[in-house]
Protein backbone atom coordinates (compact mmCIF):
# COMPACT_ATOMS: atom_id res chain seq x y z
CA UNK A 1 0.00 0.00 0.00
CA UNK A 2 2.96 2.26 0.91
CA UNK A 3 4.33 1.72 -2.51
CA UNK A 4 1.25 2.34 -4.22
CA UNK A 5 1.09 5.60 -2.78
CA UNK A 6 4.06 6.71 -3.41
CA UNK A 7 4.11 5.45 -6.84
CA UNK A 8 1.16 7.25 -8.52
CA UNK A 9 0.68 4.51 -11.47
CA UNK A 10 -0.06 1.55 -9.37
CA UNK A 11 -3.65 1.59 -7.97
CA UNK A 12 -4.08 1.63 -4.35
CA UNK A 13 -8.09 0.26 -4.23
CA UNK A 14 -7.35 -3.05 -4.80
CA UNK A 15 -4.33 -3.71 -2.85
CA UNK A 16 -7.25 -2.56 -0.08
CA UNK A 17 -9.57 -4.96 -1.34
CA UNK A 18 -6.97 -7.40 -0.79
CA UNK A 19 -6.16 -6.47 2.26
CA UNK A 20 -9.52 -7.23 3.37
CA UNK A 21 -9.13 -10.02 1.60
CA UNK A 22 -6.77 -12.02 3.18
CA UNK A 23 -6.69 -10.35 6.53
CA UNK A 24 -10.37 -9.87 7.00
CA UNK A 25 -12.27 -5.93 7.92
CA UNK A 26 -10.28 -4.97 10.77
CA UNK A 27 -6.59 -6.50 10.42
CA UNK A 28 -7.43 -5.50 6.89
CA UNK A 29 -8.49 -1.95 7.60
CA UNK A 30 -5.48 -1.56 9.94
CA UNK A 31 -3.14 -2.80 7.54
CA UNK A 32 -4.76 -0.51 4.51
CA UNK A 33 -4.79 2.88 7.12
CA UNK A 34 -0.97 1.94 8.29
CA UNK A 35 0.41 1.56 4.68
CA UNK A 36 -1.48 4.52 3.44
CA UNK A 37 -0.24 6.81 5.94
CA UNK A 38 2.87 5.49 5.61
CA UNK A 39 2.74 6.21 1.76
CA UNK A 40 1.10 9.53 2.05
CA UNK A 41 3.94 10.61 4.89
CA UNK A 42 6.75 9.34 2.41
CA UNK A 43 4.90 11.41 -0.72
CA UNK A 44 4.58 14.39 1.96
CA UNK A 45 8.63 14.08 2.58
CA UNK A 46 9.54 13.75 -0.96
CA UNK A 47 7.76 16.97 -2.08
CA UNK A 48 9.01 18.92 1.01
CA UNK A 49 12.45 17.42 0.56
CA UNK A 50 12.82 18.55 -3.35
CA UNK A 51 10.16 20.92 -4.11
CA UNK A 52 9.23 23.45 -1.72
CA UNK A 53 13.07 25.22 -2.11
CA UNK A 54 12.45 25.94 -5.46
CA UNK A 55 8.46 27.27 -4.79
CA UNK A 56 9.43 29.35 -2.20
CA UNK A 57 12.36 31.06 -4.60
CA UNK A 58 9.66 30.74 -7.81
CA UNK A 59 7.48 32.44 -6.05
CA UNK A 60 9.07 34.11 -3.07
CA UNK A 61 6.71 35.61 -0.51
CA UNK A 62 3.83 35.06 -2.27
CA UNK A 63 4.08 30.94 -1.73
CA UNK A 64 2.14 31.17 1.18
CA UNK A 65 -0.46 33.93 0.22
CA UNK A 66 -4.07 33.09 0.44
CA UNK A 67 -6.90 31.14 2.56
CA UNK A 68 -4.61 28.51 1.65
CA UNK A 69 -1.96 29.60 3.56
CA UNK A 70 -3.87 29.12 6.82
CA UNK A 71 -2.93 25.88 8.76
CA UNK A 72 -6.55 25.34 9.40
CA UNK A 73 -7.78 26.06 5.62
CA UNK A 74 -4.60 23.29 4.93
CA UNK A 75 -5.34 21.20 7.25
CA UNK A 76 -9.06 20.60 6.39
CA UNK A 77 -8.34 20.62 2.71
CA UNK A 78 -6.06 17.28 3.35
CA UNK A 79 -8.73 15.84 5.73
CA UNK A 80 -11.35 16.80 2.93
CA UNK A 81 -9.78 15.55 0.09
CA UNK A 82 -9.23 11.85 1.89
CA UNK A 83 -12.76 11.18 1.99
CA UNK A 84 -13.87 12.13 -1.41
CA UNK A 85 -12.71 8.83 -4.06
CA UNK A 86 -12.23 10.99 -6.97
CA UNK A 87 -9.55 13.45 -6.10
CA UNK A 88 -5.99 12.02 -5.99
CA UNK A 89 -4.45 10.99 -2.70
CA UNK A 90 -1.33 10.89 -4.24
CA UNK A 91 -1.39 14.33 -6.07
CA UNK A 92 -2.89 15.45 -2.50
CA UNK A 93 0.27 13.80 -0.85
CA UNK A 94 2.94 15.62 -2.62
CA UNK A 95 0.92 18.95 -3.00
CA UNK A 96 0.35 19.42 0.92
CA UNK A 97 4.00 18.54 0.66
CA UNK A 98 4.96 21.90 -0.96
CA UNK A 99 2.45 23.79 0.54
CA UNK A 100 3.50 24.94 4.59
CA UNK A 101 1.24 22.70 5.92
CA UNK A 102 2.94 21.64 9.65
CA UNK A 103 3.92 17.75 9.30
CA UNK A 104 1.84 16.52 11.96
CA UNK A 105 -1.33 18.14 10.95
CA UNK A 106 -1.05 16.39 7.79
CA UNK A 107 -0.08 13.43 8.95
CA UNK A 108 -3.49 13.81 11.64
CA UNK A 109 -6.08 14.94 8.95
CA UNK A 110 -4.67 12.13 6.29
CA UNK A 111 -5.19 9.51 9.01
CA UNK A 112 -8.37 10.87 10.25
CA UNK A 113 -9.61 11.01 6.31
CA UNK A 114 -7.86 7.45 5.22
CA UNK A 115 -9.81 5.17 8.11
CA UNK A 116 -13.50 4.96 6.45
CA UNK A 117 -12.44 4.61 3.51
CA UNK A 118 -9.76 1.71 4.59
CA UNK A 119 -13.10 -0.48 6.39
CA UNK A 120 -14.84 0.20 3.43
CA UNK A 121 -12.31 -1.16 1.01
CA UNK A 122 -11.17 -3.53 3.10
CA UNK A 123 -15.06 -4.68 4.35
CA UNK A 124 -15.86 -5.03 0.20
CA UNK A 125 -12.82 -7.28 0.29
CA UNK A 126 -13.28 -9.66 3.09
CA UNK A 127 -17.12 -10.11 2.21
CA UNK A 128 -16.35 -10.85 -1.14
CA UNK A 129 -14.02 -13.51 -0.15
CA UNK A 130 -16.52 -14.74 2.25
CA UNK A 131 -19.25 -14.92 -0.35
CA UNK A 132 -21.24 -12.56 1.98
CA UNK A 133 -21.34 -9.35 -0.76
CA UNK A 134 -25.50 -8.74 0.71
CA UNK A 135 -27.47 -5.99 -0.34
CA UNK A 136 -25.90 -3.67 2.08
CA UNK A 137 -22.41 -3.79 -0.12
CA UNK A 138 -24.50 -4.04 -3.60
CA UNK A 139 -26.32 -0.57 -2.63
CA UNK A 140 -23.17 0.92 -1.27
CA UNK A 141 -21.15 0.07 -4.13
CA UNK A 142 -24.36 1.43 -6.59
CA UNK A 143 -24.26 4.44 -4.39
CA UNK A 144 -20.52 5.07 -5.49
CA UNK A 145 -20.86 4.51 -8.88
CA UNK A 146 -23.87 6.85 -9.16
CA UNK A 147 -21.41 9.56 -7.47
CA UNK A 148 -18.49 8.61 -9.35
CA UNK A 149 -20.18 8.09 -13.50
CA UNK A 150 -20.96 11.68 -13.54
CA UNK A 151 -17.64 12.52 -12.30
CA UNK A 152 -15.74 10.83 -14.71
CA UNK A 153 -18.35 11.67 -17.05
CA UNK A 154 -18.10 15.15 -16.61
CA UNK A 155 -14.14 15.07 -16.87
CA UNK A 156 -14.08 13.35 -19.72
CA UNK A 157 -16.32 15.91 -21.96
CA UNK A 158 -13.87 18.57 -20.02
CA UNK A 159 -10.94 16.67 -21.82
CA UNK A 160 -12.40 16.23 -24.96
CA UNK A 161 -13.81 19.86 -24.84
CA UNK A 162 -9.88 21.17 -23.98
CA UNK A 163 -8.58 18.90 -26.73
CA UNK A 164 -11.09 20.26 -29.53
CA UNK A 165 -10.61 23.82 -28.56
CA UNK A 166 -7.02 23.22 -28.48
CA UNK A 167 -7.18 22.19 -32.22
CA UNK A 168 -9.06 24.93 -33.36
CA UNK A 169 -6.58 27.38 -31.82
CA UNK A 170 -3.84 25.49 -33.55
CA UNK A 171 -5.83 25.84 -37.31
CA UNK A 172 -6.43 29.07 -36.28
CA UNK A 173 -2.65 29.67 -35.82
CA UNK A 174 -1.53 27.78 -38.42
CA UNK A 175 -3.98 29.81 -41.18
CA UNK A 176 -2.25 33.12 -39.83
CA UNK A 177 1.37 32.10 -40.83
Amino acid sequence: MTVAVVASPIPSAPVALASGAAYGHYAGTLYVALGSELGALAAFLIARGLGRGPVERLLGEKADYGLLGSQNALTLTVFASRLLPFVSFDAMSYAAGLSRLHFWRFALATMAGILPTSFVLAHFGSAAMDGTFGSAEWIALGLGLMTGLPLLLVALRRGATSRKDDRAKDTTEAGRS
